[in-house]
């Protein structure tokens, strides 16, 4: 979940904002600079404070560390979505091409060493202590690392299982990763939240459906596209043609069904962490209701979510999930 964060909700050109020289907030900065911050020495109450300014700098969709979270558990979320996003942009963002694979290979250098107390680099002081006092396993981290790369090579899928082999890399290491740092390690909570990882990861796949063909990458699986009558070509031009429609039909209904077989998780956690999730499912479900109240046009505009959505969603919550909240609480989340 925590990697579908990270795909789900980035921040338009310009809007970021980051620290000075000082290390303090207020200049812009682009992302590349997070690779190299400023000079030491980084206490560790200033590393925290650099990934929290990360998080301010990347403006979310989804909720990222909000309030809801617990105080004592806010700090470490934080730390583990640096690290992740920070990996991401490598991956992704265009002023890294040419060197991604070194600047992801830094990453993993800083990761073994933050896992043995020795980071030098923010980010990796305030994970290394997230690492010991979480009781978080170096693995999972690994593998976000690794589905990096992946991203990066592997731009087609010939079936579904091959792409779910991609999320289990991705997106399952990240919802791990939560469960892991609220305390949660019952092999059934595990199940059920693979399940809405991969849900998160998939939605933001159909979601960007042309931004992902603009850079060669088709995440639909070629399999779907051989029995549906859809070409790469189809795709790539950008036009919603019967054929696409169902299609996007067909990988949206596939997906709620990845979120309803990992629903029940929302019911066995504790309060620490249910609103948090309850929020991202239904994040998740409202941008599939989008596609499909564009009758699965996701290449005239992309299904985002509103300030109206927003307040349906809280509402939802609410509803649903709240037991000592009220909608003011919610309201924090989102401005």
């Amino acid at each position: 979940m925590i990697r579908q964060v990270i795909k789900g909700g980035r921040a338009a050109d310009g809007e970021s904002a980051g620290l000075h020289e000082g290390g303090a907030p207020g200049s812009s900065r682009g992302p590349s600079r997070w690779l190299d911050p400023p000079a030491g020495p980084w206490t560790l109450e200033r590393a925290y404070g650099y990934c929290e300014e990360f998080v301010r700098a990347h403006h979310e969709i989804y909720p990222v560390a909000s309030r809801l979270v617990p105080a004592a558990i806010r700090p470490h979320l934080m730390a583990v979505y640096a690290f992740a996003r920070s990996a991401d942009d490598f991956a992704d963002e265009p002023e890294y091409e040419g060197h991604r694979q070194e600047a992801l290979a830094r990453w993993e250098n800083e990761l073994h060493l933050a896992a043995h107390g020795e980071a030098t680099h923010p980010v990796f002081i305030a994970l290394g202590d997230t690492i010991e006092k979480r009781d978080l396993s170096v693995p999972p981290l690994e593998d976000l690392l690794a589905a990096f790369r992946m991203d990066m090579d592997v731009r087609r899928y010939a079936t579904f299982a091959a792409l779910r082999g991609y999320t289990a890399r991705s997106a399952e290491s990240a919802g791990r990763l939560l469960l892991a740092l609220f305390g949660y390690r019952q092999p059934e909570l595990v199940r059920f939240a693979d399940e809405i990882s991969t849900a998160l990861q998939l939605t933001s796949f159909w979601q960007d459906v042309a931004a992902d063909a603009a850079r060669d990458h088709i995440y639909i699986p070629a399999e779907d596209m051989h029995f549906f009558g859809v070409t790469e070509l189809d795709i790539k031009t950008l036009k919603p043609t019967k054929a696409i429609r169902d299609i996007l039909r067909y990988q949206v209904a596939r997906t709620r069904a990845l979120y309803e077989r990992g629903r029940p998780l929302l019911s066995k956690l504790g309060n620490d962490l249910k609103m948090e999730l309850a929020l991202i499912w239904l994040v998740g479900n409202a941008i599939l209701d989008k596609i499909e109240d564009a009758d699965y046009d996701v290449f005239t505009t992309r299904p985002t979510i509103g300030r109206r959505d927003k307040a349906k969603i809280m509402a939802k919550a609410a509803t649903h999930w709240a037991t000592r909240l009220d909608l003011s609480t919610f309201r924090r989340l989102w401005p």
